[in-house]
């Protein structure tokens, strides 16, 4: 029997440090729940040192979350550890990640401390983390540009020290796949007590070679790999969880280790939730999750997949979460057939009203559109959970006026604190009619960062899901909202992102923590 091969999971960690990915905690946690359904063996649920809207967030997952381990990060500092032991308390399996950077250029620049200082610190903190749990793990942090003589130094004294998993970043993707496997199958060789730990890899994609470093990796000992959904996270991303995760699967033919315990039907649905609670679109030939992932337009390729399926495909679209066949949903469709459908998709409701609701969501979107697909159904899920997390702005009603030649205008009333409100606006353009007429009732001062508009399905009657990003004293959130009306669907994103930024005043985002 092969080894089981570790997946941890950053997204909520890693991949929030992308600039304007910052998640609630109820986003978190819905995030989380996702990746517990995947069977993901470590969920990194946050910084908790970075601010208290993280530690709420890491400490919510870990009460929540049973069968995967949960993880906090920390610096190599015993206020870090001691916010990220407070954190994972709850959590029936928790684990604490310290790190300290190791390469010459970081602890000359960053640090300023000499190499024995950093060696005494990664000991103190892995000490102090077994304080809290058995289950440490220990990252160098630029160990892809760290000299391996430092690094086998301060890896063996942290093993001895009761770390159990030794995590080998290449944190600025600087690596190249056969250097780095090399690396990792000298540090398994060279270390005296290397049996002791679990060697890890968490690669960055400034390259785009962060998967192909980690599989490197794999093959050459590794049994762990820290990735994330989509690819999320700071500047180019990280190891993309579906690329490496399926990547093992499909070629067991050449890998020592294997996924078998990952419910890889899980991936596409997680990564509809990551992309539509971060407004992080995926590119439509991203592998596996791409739209085109498993599309043919070549008249040979269909000729050859109509013949075969595997003449064009390495993989099946269903061992994914993609499917073949096309749920046909209207409005003549019954409770039963939406509640079984939403259950296929991985989607259940905790309680009899949370259903209710959603099936009347549903009944008033089938008598706009004719068919209801199921991205349209994960699409009117979201969007109510968004609105029962934190809906105190309610869009009441919207009227605009777009007309060639004249000024569009728009005239927009919501609900806020059981009283309405009522304003009208120009703009240039509709949506900008309707955005400077919420300002004009809120006057949140917020900045408009990023607006994006994605057809949720094909046709002209199709949802569009908005996207808007707003930014107010160094706080940054994303709204979302859906409907076939794209100027509604606007007004709603906008909406959700004033509800956030009225909910969660003193969240910061937590880019202070890079491995």
């Amino acid at each position: 029997m092969s080894d089981p091969l570790i997946i941890f999971d950053t997204t909520l960690r890693d991949g929030e440090q992308s600039p304007g990915a910052s998640m609630t905690k109820e986003e978190k946690v819905r995030i989380a729940r996702n990746l517990e359904r995947m069977h993901v063996d470590v969920i990194e649920a946050g910084f908790p040192i970075a601010s208290r809207g993280d530690f709420e967030a890491v400490h919510a997952v870990a009460s929540v979350i049973k069968d995967s381990t949960v993880c906090g990060l920390a610096r190599a500092l015993d206020k870090d550890i001691e916010r990220a032991g407070e954190a994972i308390r709850p959590a029936n399996s928790g684990r604490i990640h310290t790190f300290i950077a190791t390469s010459p250029i970081h602890m000359k620049m960053k640090l300023r401390m000499q190499p024995d200082q950093v060696v005494e610190q990664a000991i103190t903190a892995v000490k102090k983390a077994r304080q809290y749990t058995d289950n440490v793990e220990f990252s160098p942090e630029d160990a892809g540009r760290s000299e391996p003589d430092f690094l086998c130094r301060i890896l063996e004294a942290v093993i001895d020290a009761g770390a159990t998993t030794l995590n080998i970043p290449d944190t600025v993707g600087y690596n190249v796949p056969e250097q780095f496997g090399a690396l990792i199958k000298e540090l398994r060789e060279r270390i005296p007590n290397s049996d002791k730990a679990i060697f890890s890899v968490h690669c960055h994609n400034d390259l785009g070679l962060a998967v192909a470093n980690s599989l490197s990796a794999v093959m050459n000992g590794a049994r762990q790999v820290e990735c994330t959904i989509n690819g999320l996270g700071e500047r180019a991303g990280n190891a993309s969880l579906e690329e490496v995760v399926m990547a093992v699967k499909t070629r067991q033919d050449i890998f020592v280790c294997n996924v078998d315990h990952i419910d890889t039907t899980q991936i596409v649905s997680s990564s509809r939730l990551v992309s539509g609670i971060t407004g992080f679109a995926v590119q439509p030939n991203k592998a596996i999750v791409g739209v085109n992932a498993f599309a043919h337009e070549s008249g040979i390729h269909q000729d050859g997949v109509l013949k075969n399926r595997e003449t064009y495909e390495i993989m099946r679209a269903q061992d994914v979460g993609w499917s073949d066949n096309r749920i046909v949903l209207g409005k003549h469709s019954g409770r039963n057939a939406f509640k079984t459908r939403l259950k296929e998709l991985g989607v259940e409701f905790d309680s009899e009203t949370e259903l209710n609701d959603a099936f009347a969501r549903f009944k008033e979107l089938a008598d706009k559109k004719h068919e209801i697909y199921d991205d349209d159904l994960q699409a009117l899920v979201t969007e109510a959970n968004l609105e029962a997390e934190n809906e105190n702005i309610r869009l009441v009603s919207l009227k605009v006026c777009s007309e060639t030649g004249e000024t569009p205008h728009a005239e927009i009333t919501v609900e806020s604190n059981n009283k309405e409100y009522t304003a009208t606006s120009t703009g240039g353009g509709p949506v900008d009619a309707a955005f400077k007429a919420l300002e004009s009732i809120f006057h949140s001062g917020s900045e408009l960062l990023l607006y994006s508009v994605n057809n949720i399905t094909s046709g002209t009657d199709s949802q569009g899901e908005v996207t808007a990003r707003l930014k107010k004293d160094g706080r940054i959130v994303n709204g979302q909202g859906a409907d076939t009306d794209i100027v509604i669907a606007s007004a709603k994103a906008y909406i959700n992102a004033l509800n956030k930024i009225q909910a969660d005043a003193d969240r910061a985002h937590p880019q202070t923590g890079d491995v």
